[in-house]
């Protein structure tokens, strides 16, 4: 939306009427263009993108009916309203059949004009954000998927609450899956802008030639294929966030026109003489060094510091295997509401599997692993034999005892025994020394000389 009441134009052969009208809604700070013919408007229509067209019914040459029908193919997301002194219910049924979104009678009453496309552009704004709620709702994304324990994520979630309130740019660097976009989406959670669409956007999952129009829009005819005239995200991030993931990923041409969108608030859809304002806050993430990247000049180094005005690093998850556990319970009671389990947790065995993974794939492949062996297992505790098999193998654990012989096999089924008895009566150890069949004071030796 350019400007944050809306563009308007205003389509009436009486010059009185339409100048008037005119200044009305300039009063109401909205940025209005008009035009005297239908024709006229067309050619507008074609240079330009306006969220709501007011047009007079009876005109010379083309009516307002023919607009109306020109339009839609022109610019189907633009909002449309009718006006005319000759009223029918004939003249109402066919220009709501035709796309009108209201229908007025004039002489106009201001007052109801205004509220009339007032509300056409709420209702637009809803279904926008009607389209992106079930994501939202679904991700869940917010301060509590920031799970850690280490003193670096209480710094990272110091940063977010520092950067969340300003329009700066952001730029999040780390490895894939490490958890980019949950800083991102804390950030917009955190913002002014949290009532706002929250836009994400893959710059690598696009093909180059589309990724252009999806992000900046595009006229009806800019291209073969190009059937209608289409914003692009940005314009219908309208206040919110745009959140640009793998942005190292841009071809060398859309940085130019990154850069212009940072500097000017402005973006130029593909087709387009006249630029079209945004208000959006742009957040991005990477995986690349961005620094060689400059070096070997495939990224812009202007657009790095456009970029980069505010920088958070998301460490891998090897690096900060202390917040395994943490993340594991999270994600555990995470999976129990989508797939209506009642995990308690893993066990000690999983746990060491987990602990000791490499983690290539940081956060996401822990989830991954989780959710798999929430399905495969059938306990209250997930235990190493519900991990995917790679996972052991790749951990560098076996399944078997510590060793072959007899007392290191006793040991070890020992231990477990008796730690599978102290988990499923939540650690009672006068219950589990009454189920053991041994004293209270043998237990807790067993348990020191075990290890448990």
């Amino acid at each position: 939306m350019v400007g944050m009441s809306g563009h308007v134009l205003v389509v009436d052969d009486e010059g009185a009427s339409r100048e008037s009208l005119v200044d009305v809604l300039v009063e109401e700070d909205f940025e209005v263009a008009s035009a005297s013919s239908g024709e006229e408007a067309l050619e507008t229509l074609k240079n330009a993108e306006f969220d709501l067209i007011l047009t007079d019914l009876r005109m010379p040459g083309m009516d307002g009916i023919a607009l109306l029908r020109e339009a839609r193919k022109l610019c189907p997301q633009t909002l449309l309203i009718l006006m005319t002194a000759y009223a029918s219910v004939e003249t109402a049924v066919e220009a709501l059949h035709q796309g009108a979104h209201d229908y007025m009678i004039k002489p106009l009453v201001y007052e109801d004009v205004l509220a009339k496309i007032r509300r056409l552009l709420e209702r637009r704004e809803l279904a926008w954000q009607i389209q992106y709620l079930r994501r939202e709702v679904e991700s869940r994304y917010d301060f509590e998927n920031l799970v850690g324990d280490r003193k670096v994520m209480r710094e990272i979630v110091g940063l977010i609450r520092k950067v969340a309130p300003t329009n700066s740019t952001v730029l999040i660097t780390g490895e894939s899956g490490a958890g980019k976009e949950v800083v991102a989406r804390a950030i917009h959670r955190e913002s002014e802008r949290s009532d706002r669409i929250f836009l994400p956007v893959n710059c690598g999952a696009i093909p180059e030639e589309l990724l252009e129009s999806q992000l900046f829009g595009h006229l009806r005819g800019a291209f073969t294929g190009a059937v209608a005239t289409q914003e692009g995200l940005f314009q219908r991030a309208r206040g919110g966030t745009i959140f640009l993931d793998e942005v190292g990923e841009l071809p060398l041409a859309l940085q130019v026109k990154l850069l212009r969108a940072i500097e000017e608030k402005e973006v130029l859809p593909i087709g387009a003489t006249n630029p079209v304002k945004v208000d959006i806050r742009i957040v991005a993430a990477t995986n690349r060094e961005l620094e060689q990247s400059i070096q070997e000049g495939s990224f812009r180094e202007d657009l790095y510091y456009r970029l980069n005005v505010f920088g958070i690093a998301i460490p891998p998850l090897r690096e900060r295997r202390e917040d395994i556990p943490s993340l594991v319970e999270f994600l555990v009671n995470r999976h129990n509401i989508d797939m209506n389990k009642h995990f308690r947790g893993v066990d000690n065995g999983a746990m060491k599997v987990l602990m000791k993974m490499p983690w290539k794939g940081n956060i996401r492949e822990l989830d991954n692993v989780i959710e798999h062996a929430m399905i495969v297992g059938d306990g209250e505790w997930i235990t190493s034999n519900d991990l995917p098999g790679r996972i052991s193998a790749q951990a560098g654990i076996e399944n078997a005892f510590a060793g072959d012989d007899l007392k290191s096999a006793m040991r070890f089924y020992e231990r477990n025994h008796m730690i599978n008895v102290l988990k499923r009566i939540d650690g009672d150890k006068k219950r589990a020394s009454e189920l053991l069949g041994i004293s209270l004071s043998s237990l807790y030796r067993k348990i020191e000389e075990l290890g448990i």
